[in-house]
């Protein structure tokens, strides 16, 4: 019996969304910024999609949206076949951290993390709570925010992860997409002559 190649495919980025509503209208921006880009969509997410009104807007056209409707999360078989060169966890809720950090994958969004460790994909979590007092934005307008002391916590801890970038504010989202950006430019070989 002949074992069919695999079908050659360029790695994407694959974003996971958690119910965290901090920067989640700026998350969606930089989604839609970027090509090649699956979503993973958690339930929770998709609460705060209808809430936020993020789900008027259109997705990149290419973009594919996979729900968390399923025990297995099938989708995450994707991570074992190369399909994503990139992980993106933002908004990252303290639940999904918190988990994240004590190894739990129940969720179709902690699977994505575990799975893209088990397959060696680089991750860039953007934690929500990782400062003591923070302002964020509720589809009403700003609110205060006080992390607990274990949120502060899994967020230090999260960032001694393997090949885990942990990003605290919007402008380190966005120069660890960057970064990565870049790192991926240069693997790619010039074009021969």
């Amino acid at each position: 019996m002949t074992a069919k190649a695999p079908r050659a495919k360029t790695p994407r980025w694959a974003w996971a969304l958690t119910g965290s509503g901090h920067y989640f209208t700026e998350s969606i921006e930089i989604i839609r910024a970027l090509q090649d880009v699956d979503l993973f969509v958690s339930d929770a997410a998709d609460e705060v999609l209808r809430m936020y009104k993020q789900d008027k807007e259109p997705l990149p056209e290419q973009t594919q949206v996979f729900r968390d409707n399923s025990a297995s999360s099938a989708s995450i078989g994707r991570f074992y076949h190369g399909e994503y060169h990139t992980l993106v966890v933002s908004p990252a809720s303290s639940n999904t951290v918190a988990k994240a950090v004590h190894g739990i994958s129940d969720t179709l969004v902690t699977n994505c993390f575990a799975q893209a460790g088990k397959c060696r994909v680089p991750a860039i979590v953007f934690a929500c709570d990782s400062m003591p007092e923070m302002i964020t934005m509720a589809p009403e307008g700003p609110v205060p925010v006080y992390p607990r002391h274990i949120d502060l916590e899994n967020t230090r801890r999260l960032k001694e992860f393997d090949a885990t970038v942990v990003a605290e504010t919007l402008d380190e989202l966005r120069d660890a997409i960057a970064r990565r950006r870049a790192e991926l430019e240069a693997l790619v070989p010039p074009p021969a002559a």
